[in-house]
């Protein structure tokens, strides 16, 4: 099962909505790490082995400079925020969580809508 660190910029609704479906997630919020820098916020996520969702254009440039540069990182799932509504983006990580494990997304980026 792969489980989610949300980025500060994730509307709650997302969160409480997969939290209701029994999905694993802490927010940046209640982990202390909203006011984190991106490296920091994804090397958190990874210290805590969770994939990093957000909306932030600025992660998803990090996440593709670690790629380049083989830096290891736990995953990052990125929407941008036109382009999901929050019932897709519910719905896309639920997914995710129950099929996946999370060695499917390490060093990986995903986008949403699937």
């Amino acid at each position: 099962m792969i489980t989610f660190h949300m980025d500060h910029n994730v509307p709650p609704a997302i969160t409480a909505g997969l939290r209701l479906r029994g999905i694993d997630v802490i927010t940046a919020y209640e982990d202390g790490a909203d006011e984190m820098d991106d490296s920091a916020l994804l090397d958190r996520a990874t210290q805590l082995g969770r994939v990093l969702f957000t909306h932030d254009d600025d992660l998803l440039a990090e996440a593709t400079q670690r790629q380049q540069e083989k830096a290891p990182f736990s995953g990052l799932i990125y929407a941008h925020q036109m382009g999901a509504t929050i019932g897709a983006c519910v719905k896309d990580l639920e997914l995710l969580s129950n099929v996946g494990e999370p060695e499917d997304l390490l060093n990986r980026v995903q986008f949403l809508p699937l």
